[in-house]
């Protein structure tokens, strides 16, 4: 890289001089104080052992402890006294101070060689050779000293380097603040100890620039405040001249005034033309420094100067570089940068200022909202606000914004929440309505409005508007306000804002906002684990939910009868109640509104037919069930009765309608309420199985939806007697052949659906239905009743396994159903019951028959993970957590080699059928498939499952050659990927024993077909040297054992990790640039610490003659003779050692 441009010297800088004779270190002067000290120390030791026995203490002790105290403290270097607690700085400041008045040249030398230690560099000047001393000089002593590594690294204790950070600000601080009334104006001082930091700064070593930038920063902070204070005084004392001056009286108060005028200016000027100094000789080079915390330390100092003195910074000049350090690659200097504006913005005097440089950084601004970063975002969100509040954005500018409420990181979605309430719900950045008036009610009914309207942005998919109510939930105190938002639903006079949209909006945000307040998620967590609270949120909690049951006791009731008709408001309005507290009911006297509420529950389960308000219905009347009390739950328990009764009574008339020829609607609609009651609660269907299944057989032509759900409740009902029976003490034998008999009536229709050929629509997936629950059923039925689930038992004749044909059925079904496209399943995504019945659903119904052993896995398992590269996505996610579960239970080397032979042979069928395309295809996914099978093999798993893999190559082998050469490519194309799994000697093995299956076989009558034969050679031979020259470079001699992961440093590279060339500062280094050439350089420095060069070029020179003796081989003759020649080139003469 280019060396640093050199900083221009400024206008006051000394003439080059000849170079000083300094030291490098005072070893004798540091010996001598830590020889005093130790005698101090043991004095002090003595004098304590004294006191001890002597409690009272005289003046004169007290004096002398005193002064021992004092003593110390002036030893104490200024690099001590730094690295120390910092207790101690103020006073040393002070005798510094009083030293520099006395002697300036000892005092000034002390402190460059306090500076030059802070830096890690023991190098000291002596007090004559200050003005003799050219800083061109020092520093490049310095920056050798760095190359030889002879510095002291802070940052070896990040608590420890943080303290000693903290301590050098407050050193800097105190000094300048102590030498305000003299030292800091004399132009001598401060002037050298700025040209020491600015040129420390512009240095290659790293501990040089981290250090030196910290200094010069803080002295500009600093400098800053000695401005405040004499700004403060020059307008005193100009209020004071004017006051003077209106008297019209010339005198000397006026003279005096005016020269400590002049003179309080003058200093002013001083200071900023070092604040000046320091910017463009240390900030504009050190912003774009290649480490990134320098970097977000000038961005953050940059940030307190614009604050704190906008007088000098707060101009373009000086604010470009907050909106440039925007677009930093480090996210910490981007959220930096934001934190930084986002104070100024907070000013509203600054904003004035802010204009032009808004207008031309605001839409970089908006764009960091949706940052990679999530903490950058959220920053940049709260950035965004106050550009809103100053009205300093486009409304039409932040529809992306908008678009982060639905956004994964839930840390965005509340900022972007809190943005969209104080800017579209409270709209506090609007000045013509930002105050609201009119009682809390008024308000709330205002905010819950203009939620609707964002609400009816996204009324077509309920999961989006739960997103939207989440985020703002925590900002929004209307959605809490109960009665206001009831009172809105009740109104007799509906304003005209508030539509049929709208007031399904309102009662999904009812129902989420009632969630939320009790605890519950609304949305899905990432982390997917159950949330904790504390005993104070729980106790918040319970009294939302009293807060919600009281306000909703009386107007319950009458929600329900208004919007009872209305199929999308009904389900989320019923499903409330399971978030009240029930008890209040018996306390409130408010028995007979609980009764009307279960009766309208009731008539809205028989009113609609839908899935949601169904499962709703269920759900709340189950809830007041068992969470009720008393009368009220004996009520409650009366409706299920009574419901059940009513059930049955429909269904039977449903059934006779259809039996006499009439609509199947009504037999559809009362089925689908009895497959939801069913799902919670046991029906008593005993006395109607029989006419469940009369239908099936003797109206096969009815509707596929019809059947579907008759088979449904058919399996649920049987369930339901396998769990009475296992739940019961003693079982009758009538009891059990009873079972027997409906579970084989149920799987004599479900097999008679494997049977018939069922027409699959492969572009529209509803009409698949059927096929989808006959899968699942079947599923569940050979689950629920699988043999060796009852073997042994006193009910082993509930055992049952299905024969290999039907499984073969069962798979051939399965198999055409998750072949229909994903693009119909997209289509029909918002149909009922879609997430059982889709492809997930069927894959999941095959890999739950194989990881229970409810069937034969040895067809079945290989059958589906052989098409595991056409599935989806989320289809392959359960193949591979059937792949691992079985992993688990044993060796799976035989299913995973049938797997790869039922893959590769629809590949030779389509090979023989001349369509290349579709072969060449088809050989890739056999390819990707044994890929993705071995890479399941990596790290400790190669060797725990190494006879697993073994197994798989060998039987792979015996495959390929079977039917050699037509099958050789199943060497090449799958063997392979498990073979480079193995160790080295076994690799040997392997290659050895392919050898010998071509000895006596002429390869070369047909070359083409051998191909992959050779092709597979080469490559395990080249693997296996690449393993020899591994483990010979890291095993030398044999006594050493390869170490995983990255090699160690050596122990002697400080001075390399201090000072590194790689890494120096250049103006020229862009901060958008890349770390990629650093990487690049450590990766091949490890390679070539990992594989000695020597070795290297051995296992290459031995690997170009075996290509030779190849070729050779292939020339003259293929026989089992060359064979046997290469195989003796490739055995280690010696074992330790490269031949």
């Amino acid at each position: 890289m280019e060396d640093e441009p050199v900083v221009p010297e400024p206008a006051t800088r000394r003439s080059k001089r000849a170079r000083a004779q300094v030291r490098t270190a005072d070893f004798t002067r540091t010996d001598k104080i830590e020889d005093e000290l130790e005698e101090e120390r043991e004095e002090s030791s003595d004098d304590l052992q004294e006191n001890r026995r002597k409690p009272k203490r005289n003046k004169a002790t007290e004096g002398a402890s005193t002064s021992a105290a004092a003593a110390r403290k002036a030893d104490s270097s200024l690099i001590d006294v730094v690295k120390g607690e910092g207790k101690e700085i103020p006073d040393v400041v002070k005798r510094w101070v009083e030293h520099y008045d006395k002697n300036q040249k000892s005092a000034t030398a002390d402190l460059l060689s306090m500076l030059f230690e802070a830096c890690g560099a023991k190098y000291f000047l002596q007090e004559e050779d200050i003005d003799m001393t050219d800083v061109d000089d020092v520093v490049v002593a310095l920056v050798n000293m760095a190359r030889r590594g002879e510095i002291e690294d802070y940052q070896s204790s990040k608590r420890g380097f943080k303290n000693f950070k903290d301590n050098l600000i407050y050193f800097w601080d105190n000094l300048v603040s102590e030498c305000q009334s003299g030292p800091l104006f004399d132009q001598s001082l401060f002037d050298r100890c700025l040209d020491y930091i600015i040129a420390l700064s512009c240095t290659p070593p790293r501990c040089y620039r981290q250090i030196a930038s910290l200094m010069g920063l803080q002295l500009v902070t600093s400098f800053i405040n000695v401005a405040k204070v004499l700004g403060a005084q020059r307008e005193t004392t100009q209020r004071q001249l004017n006051a003077e001056k209106k008297k019209k009286i010339e005198g000397p108060r006026v003279e005096s005034l005016t020269k400590r005028l002049s003179m309080t200016h003058e200093k002013i000027t001083t200071m900023e033309e070092m604040m000046r100094k320091i910017f463009t000789g240390l900030f504009v080079h050190r912003y774009r420094d290649i480490d990134p915390d320098i970097r977000m330390s000038c961005i953050e100092s940059l940030g307190v100067w614009v604050l704190s003195y906008p007088s000098l910074f707060l101009q373009d000049l000086y604010l470009k570089y907050l909106g440039w350090t925007l677009n930093d690659k480090s996210a910490g200097v981007r959220k930096t940068s934001v934190l930084a504006l986002q104070t100024l913005y907070e000013v509203d005097d600054n904003v004035p200022s802010l204009n032009l440089f808004t207008e031309r950084f605001y839409k970089r601004m908006l764009e960091l909202a949706d940052d990679i970063d999530i903490s950058v975002s959220v920053c940049a969100i709260g950035l965004v606000k106050q550009l809103l509040r100053h009205q300093l954005v486009p409304d039409d500018q932040l529809s992306s914004l908008y678009d982060l409420l639905i956004d994964d990181p839930p840390d965005v979605r509340r900022a972007i929440g809190a943005l969209v309430y104080d800017h579209l719900i409270a709209q506090k950045f609007n000045n013509s309505q930002s105050r609201s008036t009119g009682s809390d009610s008024d308000s709330s009914k205002v905010h819950i409005s203009r939620m609707l309207k964002i609400l009816k942005e996204f009324s077509t998919d309920p999961i989006l508007s739960l997103y939207v109510i989440d985020d703002v939930w925590d900002y929004m105190g209307g959605m809490k306000d109960w009665k206001c938002i009831i009172q809105m639903l009740l109104a007799d006079n509906p304003s005209a804002e508030l539509d049929d949209v709208d007031a399904t909006n309102l009662i999904r945000l009812l129902f989420a906002s009632t969630r939320k307040a009790v605890g519950e998620r609304i949305v899905p967590a990432t982390d997917n684990r159950n949330p904790h609270y504390t005993k104070a949120q729980k106790e918040i909690f319970e009294n939302n939910k009293r807060d919600v049951t009281v306000s909703m006791m009386k107007t319950y009731p009458q929600l329900l009868r208004k919007f009872m008709p209305y199929k999308d408001k009904v389900s989320p309005l019923v499903e409330i109640i399971v978030h009240m507290n029930l008890e209040l009911y018996s306390l409130k006297r408010q028995e007979q509104n609980f009764k009307a509420i279960l009766k309208l529950m009731r008539e809205a389960f028989f009113k609609h037919g839908e899935k949601d308000a169904l499962r709703s219905c269920v759900k709340a009347i189950k809830f007041c069930a068992t969470d009720s009390q008393g009368e009220l739950q004996d009520f409650a328990q009366n409706q299920i009765k009574e419901l059940e009764e009513e059930l049955i009574g429909k269904l039977k008339s449903a059934i006779k309608d259809v039996v006499n020829g009439g609509d199947e609607y009504l037999l559809l609609v009362n089925l689908k309420r009895l497959y939801e009651f069913q799902l919670s609660h046991r029906v008593p269907l005993e006395s109607m199985y029989q006419d469940l299944v009369h239908v099936l057989k003797s109206f096969r032509t009815i509707d596929d939806e019809v059947i579907a759900f008759l088979l449904l409740n058919m399996f649920f009902h049987v369930s339901w007697c396998l769990q009475s029976v296992l739940s019961s003490e003693t079982v009758s034998e009538a009891r059990v052949s009873a079972l027997v008999e409906k579970r084989d009536a149920l799987l004599e229709q479900l097999e008679y659906f494997l049977d018939k050929p069922l027409k699959l629509h492969g572009d529209v997936r509803c009409k698949n239905q059927l096929a989808y629950r006959v899968c699942g059923i079947l599923a569940d039925t050979w689950c629920l009743f699988k043999r060796i689930r009852f073997a042994s038992t006193n009910l082993e004749m509930l055992g049952y396994s299905p024969d290999e044909s039907i499984v073969k059925k069962y798979w051939k079904m399965c198999e055409q159903l998750l072949n229909v496209s994903d693009d119909a399943e997209e289509d029909e995504g918002n149909r009922e019951y879609v997430e059982e019945t889709n492809a997930d659903a069927v894959m999941f119904a095959l890999a739950k028959l194989v990881a229970t052993d409810s069937v034969p896995k040895e067809h079945l398992a290989p059958e589906i993970i052989s098409h595991l590269e056409k599935y989806g996505t989320s289809v392959s996610e359960t193949v591979k957590h059937l792949v691992t579960s079985l992993k688990k239970k044993g060796d799976i080397s035989s299913i995973l080699i049938e797997t790869l032979k039922m893959a590769y042979q629809r590949y030779l069928v389509a090979l023989s059928g001349n369509d290349k395309s579709l072969s060449s295809k088809l050989f890739q996914e056999c390819k990707s498939l044994a890929a993705r099978l071995s890479g399941s093999y990596v790290g400790v798993a190669r060797t725990k499952y190494k006879a697993e893999i073994m197994n798989i190559v060998k039987e792979g082998i015996s495959y390929a050659f079977s039917r050699a050469p037509k099958q050789l490519s199943f060497l090449d194309g799958v063997v392979l990927h498990f073979v480079s799994k193995l160790p080295a000697p076994d690799i040997l093995d392997i290659m050895r024993g392919v050898e010998r299956r071509t000895e006596n076989v002429k390869t070369d009558e047909d070359p083409s077909g051998w191909r992959p034969y050779y092709a597979f050679l080469d490559t395990i031979r080249e693997k296996y040297l690449k393993n020899e020259a591994v483990k010979v470079a890291d095993g030398k001699e044999g006594t050493s054992v390869r170490r995983r992961g990255r090699p160690r440093k050596k122990q002697d590279l400080q001075g390399k990790r201090l000072f590194d060339e790689q890494s120096s500062s250049e103006e020229d280094d862009s901060i958008s640039g890349s770390d990629q050439d650093a990487t690049v350089e450590e990766k091949q420095e490890d390679d070539e610490e990992n594989v000695p060069l020597i070795h290297s070029l051995k296992a290459s020179s031995k690997l170009r003659s075996l290509k030779v003796s190849k070729e050779d081989k292939r020339d003259q003759t293929r026989t089992v003779d060359a064979g046997r020649r290469a195989t003796e080139e490739l055995t280690p003469k010696t074992s330790g050692a490269s031949s």
